[in-house]
């Protein structure tokens, strides 16, 4: 089975959809529509064969075949490697999930250029797999790069009224960040000695750079990566893209596109790059904490309700990057979980209001009321994808915030200060990290505040305007294809553990990384470790009292009493198993490699 090439084929089989359509008559609008939602059909069936032979104890890349391991470029280095580990697994899943879903949604609502359209979607499916499954840096970036055109076009061709505005805007934003990380990619590739731009060897090198180098190829990775998030103050582009964006471009963009800005921080920056990582933590997770209230108070205002989502993901992507910098199992696992949870519930919430426009061409919470009188079954399903959203427990968002504020609440990472620092010492990591938290938990409320607000305003009360009464509820199709997205709402939800299960091999792993190469922070690392240790002593001893959900999605996160022999250091202890676990010169601003354990 391993010598199939499921990853390529997984990446490669919409493409090969978009180059059957290029083929058919523009007039087969029909033809159009099945065909594309025929290939992302059979791109999520070819898919399953990752998840069903995906080996949870192996925290490396797997399920790549000889043939997906050659060279691409010869001549500078660059090769064909791709690979899954269970942090990429996941989101490979939730693509290919969507892709299909994507493509009906949008069977009653673009009438123009159908060809056209659907050709976008297929051609953006495949370089959002391609830059998820990609172990070479220079091929990341060419699917990177290739996500923005069709994604650019579906905005800006199909979009509303000011749909050029919202697909520049978006356009300028991401290009400024991509040129940026481009100067780090060849900056990287010269430090390497010129010849690879292979994942373990970029990595390895970035470990062995100065603090100063670490901290300006940190700013040039973050950036572009953060931009994409996105994380406050770079969200602006974000809400115009949403509301501007076809259903399908904003299922897309928040479901997908904006969970390639935290992998590209997991995958490349923050291992390449600990130590400056562990300077900008405290930072970022302030930025992350007030993007978090201010999304969501921003949210509560907005009469738009396809805005108001919008400003909703800038509240709940605040809480993956503060997460994935606090730099704990948990809180990584809850990150990398939340995004997946977000991507499930949000994408539902523009499913349900792209429904809604279609029959109404308007989103003004001020034009609807009562709709559970008239459309009883869509208003079931919205309360469900809007709980969902809002983390009631029992449904897909409550895990991940839980995780992420539990473990956040762990993180030394967190403080204001190096740790060997006297002003450090003195203001309190612990301070730090639970008022960081304190502040991030009212998010939780905020949105239940104003996901609450839409369900009262637009379900109901009186059947304010007659044109509510008239509505006619979900058709078969449109029940067919959000049926799956309400199931996965409670299966993640009920049952978290066959999803952090997976992860939890490449989450040590990860962390092992990034802990073996910030010489320059061992006390922050050794604290942060003794820290998770102690919560985890806790949760074990009093698991005979903790409610069911709570053990459910805390039983595996991370590995099991510390990071064990995951770590190598200077002093000869185990490395990690991997090439990133070498061991580095000590540099800035530590004087000496700490002994890791």
């Amino acid at each position: 089975m391993f010598e199939i090439p499921w990853i390529t084929l997984t990446v490669f089989l919409p493409l090969i959809g978009a180059g059957v359509l290029a083929f058919v008559p523009g007039e087969h609008r029909d033809l159009h529509r099945y065909i594309a939602a025929l290939f992302m059909g059979l791109t999520f069936l070819v898919s399953l064969p990752l998840m069903i032979n995906f080996d949870p104890a192996n925290g490396g890349y797997q399920l790549a075949s000889a043939a997906e391991n050659i060279a691409w470029i010869p001549a500078i280095g660059a090769s064909y490697r791709v690979g899954i580990d269970g942090i990429s697994l996941w989101l490979v899943m939730l693509t290919t999930f969507l892709g299909p879903i994507v493509v009906l949604s949008g069977f009653g609502a673009v009438e123009e250029r159908v060809k056209e359209y659907h050709l976008c979607l297929l051609v953006l499916q495949t370089a959002m797999l391609g830059a998820l499954v990609s172990l070479d840096l220079l091929l990341f970036y060419v699917f990177w790069e290739l996500m923005l055109v069709p994604m650019y076009l579906l905005i800006g061709i199909w979009g509303g009224q000011n749909r050029i505005y919202a697909a520049v805007k978006l356009f300028l934003y991401t290009m400024v960040g991509s040129v940026l990380m481009l100067v780090g990619i060849l900056y990287l590739y010269a430090k390497a000695g010129g010849s690879t731009f292979d994942i373990d060897t970029i990595i390895s090198t970035g470990q062995a750079l100065s603090f100063n180098e670490q901290r300006l190829l940190f700013a040039a990775f973050a950036l572009a990566f953060l931009i994409k998030v996105p994380l406050f103050p770079f969200h602006t582009w974000l809400p115009d893209a949403h509301v501007q964006a076809p259903t399908a471009g904003s299922v897309i963009l928040a479901s997908i596109l904006l969970k390639m800005g935290t992998y590209g921080l997991v995958r490349y920056a923050m291992p390449a790059l600990p130590d400056a990582m562990y300077w900008a933590a405290p930072a970022i997770a302030i930025l992350s904490v007030v993007g978090i209230v201010y999304g969501a108070v921003v949210a509560y205002v907005q009469k738009d309700v396809k805005k108001l989502v919008a400003y909703s993901s800038v509240s709940h992507l605040g809480f993956v990057t503060l997460g994935l910098f606090a730099m704990t199992s948990v809180s990584v696992t809850g990150a990398l979980y939340q995004s997946l949870a977000h991507g499930i519930s949000t994408g539902g919430l523009f499913l349900m209001i792209g429904i809604l426009y279609e029959r109404r061409h308007t989103r003004m919470l001020a034009d609807f009321g009562g709709l559970t009188k008239s459309i009883p079954r869509y208003a079931v399903f919205f309360v469900i994808v809007a709980f969902a959203s809002a983390g009631v427990p029992g449904l897909v968002g409550f895990v991940g915030e839980f995780m992420i504020l539990l473990g956040s609440s762990a993180s030394y990472a967190l403080t204001l200060g190096d740790m060997a620092h006297p002003f450090g010492l003195a203001f309190g990591p612990d301070k730090m990290a639970f008022a960081l938290v304190a502040v991030a938990a009212t998010g939780v409320i905020l949105g239940a505040l104003y996901l609450l607000h839409v369900v009262q305003k637009m379900l109901f009360g009186p059947i304010t305007d007659p044109k509510n009464a008239e509505l006619s509820d979900l058709t078969p199709r449109e029940i067919g294809y959000m049926l799956p997205v309400i199931a996965m709402c409670f299966v993640m939800g009920l049952f978290p553990q066959p999803f952090l299960s997976r992860m939890e091999a490449s989450v040590t792993r990860l962390i092992g990384t990034i802990e073996n190469g910030a010489n320059g922070y061992g006390p922050v690392v050794e604290a942060n470790q003794d820290r998770e240790a102690t919560y985890r002593d806790w949760l074990h001893r009093s698991a005979a009292t903790q409610p069911w959900a709570i053990q459910a999605e805390l039983g595996s996160a991370g590995a099991h009493g510390g990071h064990g022999g995951g770590h190598g250091d200077a002093a000869g202890h185990d490395g990690h198993d991997g090439a990133e676990g070498a061991p580095h010169d000590p540099h800035a601003p530590g004087d000496e490699a700490p002994s890791h354990h």
